[in-house]
């Protein structure tokens, strides 16, 4: 089954979660701002992760997430961290079903930095749907 793994971090407490999440995949995350960031060949499934900033989620996660197309992924699943609120997964799972990816009900949150056993769950999380 292929994957591919998309964040955006501001503090690198979703990038340690993204990272932790393509380990177990057998890929590598790649941040929505880096050059690579598209999907160039269709995945299987698309883990996409966020954070909520000032009451929404980061510019350059809305604009990559306004990029995908139905045909890049047969599914996506959503993964958060923040100190406040859950509210970035409902704003990514919005996006991406805007851009006619079907989205998993079920998504992986950590509030606050991930420790440790937080990062094997991640991994465990992301085994579900591979």
């Amino acid at each position: 089954m292929s994957a591919a793994v998309r964040y955006y971090s501001k503090s690198g407490n979703t990038k340690a979660v993204a990272d932790a999440i393509a380990e177990a995949a057998g890929v590598t995350a790649v941040s929505v701002d880096g050059q690579d960031a598209g999907i160039p060949e269709p995945v299987d499934v698309l883990f996409v992760g966020g954070a909520v900033y000032a009451y929404g989620i980061d510019r350059r996660l809305k604009e990559y997430l306004k990029t995908l197309r139905k045909g890049d992924a047969k599914r996506a699943v959503v993964f958060s961290t923040s100190w406040v609120s859950k509210h970035a997964i409902s704003l990514i799972k919005k996006g991406l079903e805007d851009a006619g990816i079907p989205v998993v009900d079920d998504a992986f949150y950590v509030r606050n930095r991930p420790s440790d056993e937080q990062r094997k769950e991640a991994g465990a999380f992301a085994k579900k749907y591979l």
